[in-house]
């Protein structure tokens, strides 16, 4: 990705050297991005300073590397207990400086092109004198200087990734009653029409209570119908008789040689 992105962008020289160096934890960082919703067009503010927001809290300990990462004290994100999350930073031949912290539902993350140690109980060294001056670079700009270039997303117009957007709501009794006998009609016309009313006979579905409970974010993780919860999914293929034997014989009843189970598209067995 950044080999793509480095022939179209504009970036300080070194990138692709800097790139065949790549650390582990690096790579690691790039790619939670990437699985995250991250483009390639978008790789150019990351590597460039943007601020980025990912809705995803479990990033915070997963870029806190054993070895490597450090705790930094920063301005970004002033409402977050400082004292419970730390701010983390790590060198690296291509993030030059990562750092990234929480949010309030996720995480956020910014490469800076020179690291500062202030309030580390250490005196000032070059490095905090260069991080002055990329500050002063950005009240002149209002662009984050990056390790490889300036970014207009700033903490104040940040890169959203994965961005949570749905959100918790309760239904007024009459909509819920609504809801609810509507999703059970629903129910019984799959378990008529999916499979052979034999079959829908012998796998009856779940009896849950509270049908409208399964919308939304009520259920972990997201859970509910689904994304295929509406579609229009069958099975093509001749039903299979060693699928129908199996059946019958883990239906057989104590004393009986066989039992017959009847499907669609079989007429003997």
């Amino acid at each position: 990705m950044i080999k793509i992105t480095a022939r179209a962008g504009a970036y300080r020289r070194g990138l692709v050297a800097a790139a065949s160096r790549l650390s582990p934890e690096e790579a690691s960082i790039l790619s939670d991005l990437e699985q995250h919703g991250l483009q390639v067009p978008q790789l150019h503010d990351v590597l460039c300073g943007g601020h980025v927001l990912v809705d995803d809290p479990v990033l915070y300990d997963t870029w806190n590397f054993p070895k490597v990462s450090r705790q930094r004290i920063s301005s970004h994100h002033r409402d977050i207990d400082k004292k419970r999350y730390p701010d983390i930073g790590m060198h690296g031949h291509v993030v030059r400086e990562k750092l990234h912290g929480r949010t309030a539902q996720g995480t956020w993350v910014q490469l800076e092109k020179t690291p500062a140690a202030f309030g580390s109980r250490k005196l000032p060294g070059p490095d905090d004198v260069k991080h002055l001056w990329d500050y002063v670079v950005y009240r002149v700009t209002r662009s984050n200087v990056g390790p490889w270039g300036l970014s207009r997303m700033t903490e104040r117009r940040p890169m959203y990734l994965a961005p949570v957007l749905s959100m918790d709501t309760s239904l007024t009794p009459p909509v819920a009653r609504s809801l609810t006998a509507a999703l059970r009609r629903i129910e019984e016309d799959d378990d008529t029409t999916a499979v052979s009313r034999d079959l829908a006979a012998r796998f009856a579905p779940p009896d849950r209570q509270d049908l409208a409970g399964e919308l939304g974010q009520a259920l972990t993780r997201h859970g509910g119908r689904g994304l295929f919860g509406n579609s229009e999914v069958w099975v093509t293929e001749t039903p299979s008789r060693i699928a129908a034997d199996v059946l019958g014989t883990a239906l057989r009843p104590p004393g009986r040689e066989s039992w017959p189970l009847r499907t669609e598209g079989s007429s003997d067995e």
